[in-house]
Protein backbone atom coordinates (compact mmCIF):
# COMPACT_ATOMS: atom_id res chain seq x y z
CA UNK A 1 0.00 0.00 0.00
CA UNK A 2 0.85 3.74 -0.55
CA UNK A 3 1.90 5.98 2.06
CA UNK A 4 -1.26 7.34 3.52
CA UNK A 5 0.26 9.94 5.79
CA UNK A 6 2.96 12.11 6.99
CA UNK A 7 4.09 14.67 9.35
CA UNK A 8 3.48 18.51 8.28
CA UNK A 9 6.31 19.00 10.35
CA UNK A 10 8.80 17.02 10.03
CA UNK A 11 7.96 14.93 6.79
CA UNK A 12 8.46 11.68 8.78
CA UNK A 13 5.61 8.78 7.83
CA UNK A 14 2.94 8.61 10.60
CA UNK A 15 -0.72 7.52 11.16
CA UNK A 16 -4.05 9.28 11.48
CA UNK A 17 -4.48 9.30 15.04
CA UNK A 18 -1.70 10.30 17.89
CA UNK A 19 0.92 12.89 17.58
CA UNK A 20 3.85 12.16 14.78
CA UNK A 21 6.17 9.56 16.56
CA UNK A 22 9.25 11.68 15.49
CA UNK A 23 9.28 14.93 16.57
CA UNK A 24 5.67 14.83 18.43
CA UNK A 25 3.99 17.03 16.26
CA UNK A 26 -0.20 16.89 16.90
CA UNK A 27 -1.12 19.15 13.80
CA UNK A 28 -3.29 16.80 10.71
CA UNK A 29 -0.68 15.00 8.89
CA UNK A 30 -0.44 15.28 5.17
CA UNK A 31 -2.60 13.37 3.12
CA UNK A 32 -1.75 11.32 -0.29
CA UNK A 33 -4.55 9.18 -0.72
CA UNK A 34 -8.11 9.50 -0.47
CA UNK A 35 -9.29 5.81 0.73
CA UNK A 36 -7.88 4.43 3.68
CA UNK A 37 -8.67 1.04 5.94
CA UNK A 38 -9.39 1.67 9.96
CA UNK A 39 -9.20 -1.47 11.88
CA UNK A 40 -11.44 -0.55 14.41
CA UNK A 41 -10.75 -3.81 16.01
CA UNK A 42 -7.36 -3.66 16.54
CA UNK A 43 -6.06 -3.88 20.38
CA UNK A 44 -9.87 -5.68 21.16
CA UNK A 45 -11.78 -2.52 22.61
CA UNK A 46 -14.71 -2.59 24.14
CA UNK A 47 -18.13 -1.70 21.94
CA UNK A 48 -18.28 1.54 23.76
CA UNK A 49 -14.37 2.59 23.03
CA UNK A 50 -14.63 1.34 19.35
CA UNK A 51 -17.67 3.96 18.74
CA UNK A 52 -15.55 6.48 20.47
CA UNK A 53 -12.57 5.63 18.25
CA UNK A 54 -14.44 5.86 15.29
CA UNK A 55 -16.45 8.93 15.93
CA UNK A 56 -12.85 10.68 16.52
CA UNK A 57 -11.60 9.27 13.06
CA UNK A 58 -14.16 10.20 10.81
CA UNK A 59 -13.90 14.00 12.53
CA UNK A 60 -10.14 13.90 11.52
CA UNK A 61 -10.60 12.22 7.62
CA UNK A 62 -13.26 14.49 6.96
CA UNK A 63 -11.03 17.39 7.99
CA UNK A 64 -8.23 15.99 5.66
CA UNK A 65 -10.68 14.93 2.83
CA UNK A 66 -10.48 11.67 2.50
CA UNK A 67 -13.63 10.49 0.55
CA UNK A 68 -13.89 6.70 1.72
CA UNK A 69 -12.99 4.15 4.53
CA UNK A 70 -12.95 0.39 4.46
CA UNK A 71 -13.98 -0.25 8.26
CA UNK A 72 -12.34 -3.61 9.71
CA UNK A 73 -14.75 -4.54 12.21
CA UNK A 74 -14.51 -8.10 12.02
CA UNK A 75 -17.52 -10.81 12.58
CA UNK A 76 -16.75 -11.86 15.40
CA UNK A 77 -16.95 -15.68 16.40
CA UNK A 78 -20.43 -16.54 17.40
CA UNK A 79 -21.40 -17.17 13.98
CA UNK A 80 -24.07 -14.67 14.19
CA UNK A 81 -21.80 -11.33 13.88
CA UNK A 82 -19.72 -9.38 16.44
CA UNK A 83 -21.09 -7.07 19.14
CA UNK A 84 -18.62 -4.31 17.37
CA UNK A 85 -20.30 -5.26 14.15
CA UNK A 86 -23.30 -5.28 15.66
CA UNK A 87 -22.89 -2.03 17.37
CA UNK A 88 -21.62 -0.38 14.02
CA UNK A 89 -24.67 -1.28 11.98
CA UNK A 90 -26.69 0.00 14.66
CA UNK A 91 -24.82 3.31 14.93
CA UNK A 92 -25.08 3.96 10.93
CA UNK A 93 -28.70 2.37 10.13
CA UNK A 94 -30.08 5.64 13.14
CA UNK A 95 -27.80 8.05 11.45
CA UNK A 96 -25.45 8.33 14.27
CA UNK A 97 -22.80 9.90 12.06
CA UNK A 98 -24.68 11.07 9.13
CA UNK A 99 -22.67 14.49 9.72
CA UNK A 100 -19.92 12.68 8.12
CA UNK A 101 -20.76 9.72 6.49
CA UNK A 102 -22.80 10.09 3.16
CA UNK A 103 -23.45 6.48 2.28
CA UNK A 104 -22.33 2.59 3.46
CA UNK A 105 -22.49 -0.64 2.29
CA UNK A 106 -21.83 -3.64 4.67
CA UNK A 107 -19.28 -5.86 3.85
CA UNK A 108 -21.63 -8.89 3.07
CA UNK A 109 -23.57 -6.88 0.52
CA UNK A 110 -20.58 -6.03 -1.30
CA UNK A 111 -19.45 -9.79 -3.33
CA UNK A 112 -16.77 -8.92 -6.12
CA UNK A 113 -18.19 -8.29 -9.87
CA UNK A 114 -21.54 -7.25 -8.42
CA UNK A 115 -23.66 -4.36 -9.49
CA UNK A 116 -23.13 -3.06 -5.92
CA UNK A 117 -18.99 -3.38 -6.08
CA UNK A 118 -18.93 -1.98 -9.45
CA UNK A 119 -20.96 1.30 -8.52
CA UNK A 120 -19.06 1.38 -5.87
CA UNK A 121 -16.02 1.69 -7.99
CA UNK A 122 -17.46 4.19 -10.29
CA UNK A 123 -18.33 6.51 -7.13
CA UNK A 124 -14.95 5.80 -5.23
CA UNK A 125 -11.96 4.44 -7.54
CA UNK A 126 -9.83 4.57 -4.75
CA UNK A 127 -11.52 1.35 -3.31
CA UNK A 128 -10.30 -1.15 -5.97
CA UNK A 129 -7.24 -2.27 -3.78
CA UNK A 130 -9.48 -2.92 -1.00
CA UNK A 131 -12.40 -4.81 -2.63
CA UNK A 132 -11.38 -7.06 -4.50
CA UNK A 133 -9.94 -9.31 -2.31
CA UNK A 134 -13.59 -9.99 -1.29
CA UNK A 135 -14.74 -12.78 -3.32
CA UNK A 136 -17.96 -13.78 -1.37
CA UNK A 137 -18.63 -9.99 0.04
CA UNK A 138 -16.87 -9.77 3.47
CA UNK A 139 -19.12 -9.46 6.75
CA UNK A 140 -16.35 -8.04 9.15
CA UNK A 141 -16.33 -5.13 7.25
CA UNK A 142 -18.23 -1.98 6.00
CA UNK A 143 -17.28 0.47 4.03
CA UNK A 144 -18.16 4.33 4.39
CA UNK A 145 -18.39 7.02 1.67
CA UNK A 146 -17.47 10.07 3.38
CA UNK A 147 -19.36 13.58 2.16
CA UNK A 148 -20.36 16.74 3.24
CA UNK A 149 -22.55 15.87 6.05
CA UNK A 150 -25.93 16.47 3.98
CA UNK A 151 -27.57 12.82 3.62
CA UNK A 152 -30.63 12.52 1.41
CA UNK A 153 -34.02 11.09 2.58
Amino acid sequence: MTQAFDCAECGNPRVLMGGCQYCGSVELPNVFVDTIELNIKQGFPTVEEALDHLTEYLRMACQLGLKAIVLIHGYGSSGEGGRIKWAIHDALENNRYADRVEEYFFGEDVPFASTTYYDLLKQRPGLKDYLKHFKAGNAGMTVLLLGSGRRSA
